[in-house]
């Protein structure tokens, strides 16, 4: 709300959004923030409602970081992955560079079907999201000029 009554765009906020909610999901684990500001920088868009969608979204990484893992195997026809679920993450917890090094093979595919759905999910937040910035955008605008009489 405080964005919107300093009269940022709801259109650009709406986009700013879904960039970071689309970032936000992708499955190279503890990249999002800097990507995200980056791309934010990058398109002229807001940082700060980039980096709000990107951090609102920081569970669904997690739960999506199997399902793009799986999903890129199936497109792109590689086996499954050796380590599942908790030994996964102790691997990654434990020996960070390591399991970087042996994932890498399913991480790239992950993320070609995440960049996929990030250009289908992208507009489509950004569609959605305005109509609703904008009527916030109003309400904000006209409690303040009633707070200003």
């Amino acid at each position: 709300m405080g964005l919107l009554r300093m009269g940022a765009d709801p259109d650009k906020l709406a986009w700013s959004l879904a960039l970071g909610v689309a970032v936000g999901v992708n499955p190279l684990l503890g990249s999002t923030t800097l990507v995200v500001l980056g791309l934010a920088a990058l398109l002229r868009l807001n940082i700060v409602a980039s980096q709000v969608g990107n951090h609102a979204v920081y569970p669904l990484e997690l739960v999506l970081f199997p399902v793009f893992i799986k999903a890129g195997s199936l497109v792109f026809g590689t086996p499954r992955l050796p380590l599942e679920g908790h030994a996964l993450w102790m691997a990654v917890r434990h020996h960070p560079w390591e399991t970087t090094r042996m994932l890498w093979f399913w991480e790239w595919h992950a993320l070609v079907v995440w960049a996929v759905f990030a250009a289908l999910a992208v507009p489509v937040i950004a569609l959605s999201s305005e109509p609703m910035l904008r009527r916030m955008a109003e309400r904000a605008l006209g409690t303040a000029s009633r707070e200003g009489n």
